[in-house]
């Protein structure tokens, strides 16, 4: 019997497919590293794309359309949260998803 329940598995699972692109790890430890877990990263589209967006993607070397597939990706995965506000997008690394996966390694290790 499995010391793990199918619903855990599923979302370890998603998760490290989500990791596995290799431009998704750039992106998600991107926004680890500039916004501790919990605090939002913004992006504004009308004055916030060409820049923030933009700044982003020239740290991790992916077009803009790009990044925003794999912050959407990200975001499936339950890694990051988005909540959009009018023309804004708040994204934030979820705190619980990294805990999640730390427990998975500390248990299975």
């Amino acid at each position: 019997m499995s010391k793990y329940r199918s619903k855990d598995l599923q979302e370890i699972s998603d998760a490290l497919k989500a990791l596995s692109n290799p431009n998704r790890l750039k992106v998600f430890l991107e926004l680890a590293d500039c916004c501790r877990p919990g605090t939002k990263w913004t992006v504004d589209t009308e004055q916030s794309l060409g820049l923030c967006v933009g700044d982003l993607a020239k740290g991790v070397d992916v077009a803009p359309s790009t990044l925003s597939h794999h912050l959407k990706e990200l975001n499936r995965a339950g890694l990051l949260s988005m909540e959009r506000k009018g023309q804004r997008i708040e994204y934030c690394v979820v705190p619980d998803a990294i805990e999640r996966l730390i427990r998975f390694f500390t248990k299975c290790c």
